[in-house]
């Protein structure tokens, strides 16, 4: 007869725990996410300084970065893939009221010949990356778009 320490304390369904997790961080915030991973939403858009353009972004979740060397994002679409340096190397994340959350806003810079691709591409996947993480996001399809 085996013994197992599930059958005692039951399997823990993180899977149910994750979704919770993106789905309170879709509720509390009103914004129309951009993306989503297992643990965090990135939330972005272009925008326009000084005539230079920048592609902002925030991740609202588990990801939490300290670094002076940068980070970088890649969009891919189905005919093109597009990396964006973020236009500062010093980065941290701020913590936020909710235990285990964060919220990272970076900017990245984006050549102004990049623009009109980026707006005429649909986006499917955004993989956030520095040295030592990758995160890769799926662009979130709003149901009223998917019909």
């Amino acid at each position: 007869m085996g013994f197992s320490l599930t059958n005692i304390f039951g399997k823990k369904d993180t899977k149910t725990k994750t979704e919770d997790n993106i789905t309170a961080i879709l509720n509390d915030i009103e914004s129309e996410p951009f993306g989503i991973s297992e643990h965090n939403v990135l939330f972005a858009g272009l925008n326009e300084l000084g005539g230079y353009s920048f592609f902002q972004t925030v991740i609202v979740g588990q990801f939490h970065i300290k670094t002076v060397k940068g980070i970088s994002i890649t969009l891919k679409s189905e005919s093109t893939v597009m990396t964006l340096k973020s236009d500062t190397d010093e980065l941290e994340s701020d913590a936020t009221s909710i235990k285990g959350r964060h919220i990272t806003k970076v900017d990245f810079e984006i050549e102004n010949s990049d623009l009109e691709q980026l707006q005429n591409e649909k986006t499917t996947q955004i993989i956030i990356s520095d040295k030592s993480q990758n995160i890769v996001f799926t662009r979130y399809v709003a149901l009223d778009e998917e019909e």
